[in-house]
């Protein structure tokens, strides 16, 4: 990465986390089905559509090479079981109407990744940062005292992205190399449910709709695809940019969740969001200078180039 953004790359992550931030609406096809044997066929349907394409790209030496090394297929594990919960909790969040809880939660993730700083991490931050952070908890305390009802879709959902991402960023592991093994050591667990699904008559696939089992099918490419326009949009922009391409997808999910699923938008969630709102304003303000410096140097940088000669004819 050459410190500024393509427009190919910005192109690829605007793709991405619009793609995420529809994706309820593909949830909303399936609401017959349980969150949990959806997100069983999302990891069946994923592996086979990776493995094609680790097939068709060369990959497979790379996958065994981290098959290999234990403690890496062991951390592998544990983001696989992150973003396990995190699959069942947005699937089940549509049938259950609490997509607005789950807009919620992709809007708080950063602000645990800061938390995970401080905390785990132990790093210092501003006070600009600590101020987010106590709003992000006002905005959750909010809705479980004066709704009296815990926003525990938005917790998990924001819990497990923000140490799914920590995580991740511990690996040197390319995305599409990663979200297969991820596959891989979910594919016994989901594949031993499907089959027991199937044999004690309790399972969708193959029993009712055609269209059912295709959708369920599809679940593989919907998964993968968005990851793939992400990792290639990842490569040509800069990490601080794609820090602001990734409130498209909560803001498109609260769309979706208001005026498509009519789901109620009260003042008190005016509260909450606007809290969370804020807390994000206040991260975009303090990064904003050096974002803006670091635009106009690549700029400069760019313009300082010296022309490309013609060749002789």
């Amino acid at each position: 990465m050459n410190g500024t953004d393509t427009r190919l790359g910005l192109v690829y992550s605007v793709t991405a986390y619009s793609l995420w931030g529809l994706m309820p609406l593909y949830w909303g096809l399936l609401v017959s089905v349980p969150a949990i044997e959806v997100t069983a066929h999302r990891i069946l349907w994923c592996a086979v559509f990776l493995g094609g394409l680790v097939v068709l790209r060369g990959r497979l030496p790379a996958i065994l090479a981290i098959v290999c090394q234990p403690r890496l297929v062991a951390t592998l594990a544990l983001t696989a079981t992150l973003i396990s919960v995190s699959w069942v909790t947005n699937v089940w969040a549509v049938g259950a109407e609490r997509l607005v809880q789950a807009s919620l939660g992709y809007y708080i993730a950063p602000l645990i990744s800061v938390a995970i700083g401080v905390f785990i991490l132990g790093e210092k931050i501003s006070t600009v940062r600590r101020i987010a952070v106590a709003l992000a908890c006002v905005a959750v305390l909010t809705q479980a005292t004066v709704l009296r009802q815990f926003p525990f879709v938005a917790l998990a959902l924001g819990l497990s992205f923000a140490f799914y991402g920590y995580f991740r960023k511990t690996m040197n592991v390319r995305p599409l190399d990663g979200v297969f093994v991820e596959a891989l050591v979910l594919l016994p667990i989901a594949g031993s449910l499907i089959l027991f699904w199937g044999v004690m008559g309790m399972g969708t696939f193959g029993t009712r709709d055609i269209t059912i089992d295709f959708l369920l099918i599809l679940c593989g490419p919907m998964t993968a695809v968005p990851l793939l326009f992400f990792s290639a949009g990842a490569r040509r922009v800069r990490l601080s940019t794609l820090g602001f391409l990734h409130y498209i997808a909560p803001s498109i999910t609260l769309l979706v969740a208001t005026l498509i699923f009519s789901e109620s938008f009260t003042l008190i969630h005016v509260v909450t969001f606007g809290c969370v709102w804020a807390a994000l304003f206040l991260l975009v303000l303090e990064g904003a200078p050096a974002w803006f410096r670091n635009a106009r140097a690549a700029q400069k940088k760019f313009v300082s180039l010296p022309p490309v000669s013609k060749p002789p004819e």
